[in-house]
C-alpha cells in the first residue's frame, strides 16, 4: 500500500523508504505489561501470515532485526494514556506508548497498514506481506469516543455485541454506551428483582419496521444474564472499550413498572410497551420504595460494569402522572420544591448521591438540566448543542451527541424509497465528517469540559444486526476521525480516498454497510 489508508487518520505520519516484511511467525518482543495487546497482535500475525509468533520479554529499548517490539518504556509522556508512536523500518517494527491502550491502538494502525484480504485468511496459511516503512506519532483528541447501542427495542445476541465492539476497537472508539432498559424491554438480569426479566423482558408485539402504527402480533423477548454481561465487559476491556450501562429513569420505565406495579404512581396494571414513543407512566418520584429499588438495581449494575460512568437516561419524562399523584405532591412539599420539574431534579440528585456512594459518576441526557442540575452530574447533549453549552458553562463535563449529526437511526439518503425504513431525518456521511464537537462560543476553560462525542444507534427500525451495521457504517468511520484526529478544516475528499480502501476491509469482514460511492447523486452538504 504505497499510500497508507488508515481510519481514523493519524495525527502525524511520515512515509519512509522501504518496507518491513511480515513473515509467518514473526517474533514479538514485549517490554512492560501488555498481555491482552500481545495476544491480539499474535492473533493478527497468525491470521495474516501464518505461524504462531513467539513472544519474549525484553529490557531492550530497540527491536531486534526481524521482530516487532511492544514497549511502554521510554515513551513520550505527551502521548497520554491512549497515544502511541509507531516506527516501521525495513529491519523491524517498534510500537511505543506510555500505557497498554496506546499499544493496542498502534496494533490497530498496523492492522490497517496490511491489505484488507488479511481479515478473512485462514490461520496457518503461510504468506508474507510488506508493511510500508513509516513513522507515526498519534494520540486522540477526545477521551470519550463512543457509540450507543440500543438493545431495549431489539435485543441482539452476545456474539453480535462482541462483533460491534470489535468494530469500535478497530476505529479507535473507546466507549460503548449500552442502552439496556426502556418502555419496550428490560434487558439486564437483576438478581434481587427477578421479575424484571421474567416479565419486563417480554412484550406482546412489535411495530412493523415500515409502519410503526401497526403491530406484528408476535411476542418478543430477550435479556442478558449477569454471566453474559461479565463476559462482554471483559471482552470489551481487552479491546480498550469501556461499557457505559444505561438504566432509564424516571421515564421510559414501563417494562420495570409492568414487573413491579407498586413503583408507579397509579399502581397499574401495566404492560411492557409495544409501540414506540413516550409513555405517560413513569417511576413515582414521591415513593421511597422507588429510590430503594433503583439503588438496589444500580448496586448490582455497578458490580457488573467497572467503568466510572453510569447513564440514568433522564430524558422524555412526562409529568402528568406526578401532577395527579398525592405521593409526588407530598414529596414536593417535603423537599421544598416548586414544581414537577424540580421534582425531576430532586430525583436525579438522589440518584447521583447513590452512585457517588458506589464510586461512580452519573451521566444523563440533557433533560437532567431541567429544574437544576445535580452538582457533579455529566450531560449528554442530544437535543442540539445548547444543553451541552449550558452544562459546560456551569462547569459540568459533557458528551456531545446532537440529533443534527450523531443520530445513526436517521436516513443516509434523501431518496428514502431506496433505503430501508428509518425513523426520519437525513444525516449523510459528509455531515457526520464535518461535525465539530466543541462549540465555538465556549472559551477554553469551558471547552475543556467537552469530553468528546458519540453516535447513537436507536434500534426501533433495526430488527437485526445486519441492519444495525448498515445504519452505523461508514458513518461511524467518519465520527471516529472527528473524535480522534478531527481538524477545524476537515478534508472530506482525503477521507473518501482512504475510505474506498477501508470499505474493502469491511467487506472482507462481512460487515453490512451503505456504500457512499454507489450514489451518483451524492449531495454536497454545507458543514
Amino acid at each position: 500500500m504505497s499510500n497508507p489508508c488508515v481510519i481514523p487518520k493519524p495525527i502525524d505520519m511520515v512515509s519512509l523508504d522501504g518496507a518491513f516484511s511480515l513473515k509467518p511467525g514473526t517474533p514479538i518482543q514485549v517490554a512492560g505489561e501488555a498481555r491482552a495487546v500481545t495476544a491480539y497482535l499474535q492473533d493478527l500475525i497468525q491470521r495474516a501470515a501464518g505461524g504462531l509468533p513467539e513472544v519474549t520479554q525484553t529490557d531492550a529499548g530497540q527491536a531486534r532485526p526481524g521482530t516487532i517490539l511492544l514497549t511502554t518504556a521510554a515513551a513520550e509522556p505527551g502521548l497520554g494514556d491512549e497515544g502511541y508512536a509507531l516506527s516501521v523500518t525495513p529491519d523491524s517494527v517498534t510500537m511505543r506508548a506510555p500505557r497498554p491502550a496506546g499499544l493496542f491502538y498502534a496494533v490497530q494502525t498496523l492492522r490497517q497498514l496490511l491489505p484488507p484480504e488479511i481479515e478473512n485468511r485462514q490461520a496457518g496459511s503461510p504468506r508474507s506481506w510488506d508493511i510500508p516503512a513509516l513513522a507515526i506519532t498519534d494520540r486522540p483528541r477526545f477521551p470519550w469516543r463512543g457509540l450507543m447501542l440500543d438493545v431495549a427495542r431489539h435485543c441482539f445476541p452476545v456474539e453480535f455485541v462482541m462483533r460491534f465492539i470489535d468494530l469500535l476497537a478497530m476505529h479507535k472508539l473507546n466507549v460503548l454506551h449500552w442502552h439496556l432498559t426502556d418502555d419496550q424491554g428490560w434487558r439486564v438480569e437483576i438478581q434481587k428483582y427477578p421479575r424484571l426479566v421474567e416479565v419486563g423482558s417480554r412484550r406482546q408485539a412489535t411495530p412493523f419496521p415500515a409502519d410503526r402504527r401497526r403491530l406484528d402480533g408476535i411476542p418478543y423477548a430477550g435479556f442478558y444474564t449477569q454471566a453474559q454481561i461479565q463476559e462482554v465487559v471483559q471482552y470489551a476491556a481487552d479491546r480498550c472499550v469501556t461499557l457505559v450501562p444505561e438504566i432509564e429513569m424516571p421515564g421510559h420505565a414501563l417494562a420495570a413498572l409492568a414487573s413491579y406495579p407498586e413503583l408507579g404512581c397509579t399502581g397499574g396494571p401495566y404492560a411492557v410497551g409495544t409501540y414506540w414513543g413516550v409513555e405517560e407512566d413513569v417511576f413515582c418520584a414521591g415513593n421511597e420504595r422507588v429510590y430503594t429499588f433503583l439503588e438496589d438495581v444500580l448496586d448490582e449494575v455497578t458490580r457488573l460494569f467497572p467503568g466510572q460512568f453510569v447513564h440514568i437516561g433522564g430524558d422524555e419524562c412526562p409529568k402528568r402522572r406526578w401532577q395527579g399523584c398525592p405521593k409526588c405532591h407530598a414529596m414536593i412539599q417535603k423537599a421544598g420544591l416548586k414544581d414537577e420539574s424540580e421534582l425531576q431534579s430532586y430525583f436525579v440528585k438522589r440518584m447521583e448521591r447513590a452512585l457517588a456512594g458506589m464510586g461512580r459518576r452519573l451521566i444523563g441526557w440533557d433533560e437532567i438540566l431541567e429544574g437544576g442540575l445535580a452538582p457533579h452530574a455529566s450531560v449528554m447533549s442530544w437535543r442540539g448543542i445548547q444543553g451541552g453549552i449550558a452544562a459546560a458553562a456551569a462547569g459540568h463535563d459533557v458528551v456531545m451527541s446532537p440529533t443534527s449529526h450523531c443520530y445513526f437511526d436517521y436516513y443516509q439518503s434523501e431518496d428514502q424509497a431506496k433505503e430501508p425504513p428509518a425513523i426520519f431525518g437525513f444525516i449523510p456521511l459528509e455531515k457526520v465528517y464535518a461535525y465539530q464537537p466543541v462549540p465555538p462560543e465556549l472559551p477554553p476553560d469551558q471547552a475543556s469540559h467537552i469530553l468528546g462525542a458519540q453516535g447513537n444507534v436507536w434500534t426501533e427500525y433495526m430488527p437485526d444486526g445486519r441492519q444495525v451495521e448498515y445504519m452505523t457504517y461508514p458513518r461511524a468511520c467518519a465520527l471516529s476521525e472527528v473524535v480522534w484526529s478531527g481538524s477545524p478544516s476537515p478534508d472530506y475528499q482525503d477521507f473518501l480516498g482512504r475510505l474506498r480502501v477501508h470499505l474493502e476491509r469491511l467487506s472482507v469482514l462481512g460487515i453490512q454497510y451503505r456504500d457512499p460511492f454507489s450514489d451518483e447523486r451524492e449531495r454536497q452538504i454545507q458543514p
